[in-house]
């Protein structure tokens, strides 16, 4: 139940933040659909298709159609409000990748996997659907670029998960911890400025 809660919950926070993006883009509402549509499960389809689990399980269970649903139409009806946070669409992405880069550690455990193999499921699961947003949305992907730093939070979380399982007290707290520490690594990495290193020189062009 716990993880079925967990879906849901990253399923809102990418499908608001998809909403988020296309309608910066001008989109029609269709699009808009679409492109939080394939924000909220598009990790998690390329997940369940690496592992074998098909039917994949938006397909399975029809509560994730709705609650994509009801999530686009509250953030259409609320955009305005929305919009006025700048850091809106930063924390409900955030929030995204900590919920989801979990759920597929968790999945890749069920299907006995290795953490290391884990730790990369779970990167796929919380980064590809934004993948899918970008490109579609003609952007470059945020995992792509170095003044973000995206995939290495998942990773971070993912393996402070495993090093938090051999601590003596309830694997549920290690769950949410890692969740944590996923979500305040992309935003302290935000705040401050913080980036993958430079390979490029000084003469790189930032804009």
């Amino acid at each position: 139940m716990l993880y079925f809660i967990i879906d849901i919950l990253g399923i809102i926070a990418f499908a608001i933040s998809g909403v988020l993006v296309a309608m910066d883009k001008r989109l029609d509402l269709f699009g808009i659909f679409i492109i939080a549509f394939v924000t909220s499960v598009g990790g998690g389809t390329l997940r369940d298709i690496l592992i074998g689990n098909t039917p994949v399980t938006w397909m399975q269970e029809e509560i994730y159609m709705i609650v994509i649903a009801v999530t686009v139409l509250f953030a259409i009806l609320f955009a305005k409000h929305l919009h006025h946070l700048r850091k809106t669409l930063l924390l409900f992405d955030s929030i995204g990748i900590g919920l989801f880069t979990l759920l597929g550690i968790e999945k890749g455990l069920t299907a006995e996997l290795s953490p290391i193999m884990c730790i990369a499921l779970g990167t796929i699961t919380a980064c590809f659907g934004g993948v899918i947003r970008d490109i579609l949305c003609n952007e470059i992907p945020v995992i792509f670029r170095r003044k973000e730093i995206y995939a290495t939070a998942c990773i971070l979380g993912g393996s402070s998960y495993f090093l938090l399982i051999l601590l003596p007290f309830d694997g549920a707290y290690a769950y949410i911890a890692s969740i944590l520490i996923v979500i305040v690594a992309r935003l302290l990495a935000v705040r401050f400025h913080l980036t993958l290193p430079n390979i490029y020189g000084t003469r790189e062009n930032e804009a």
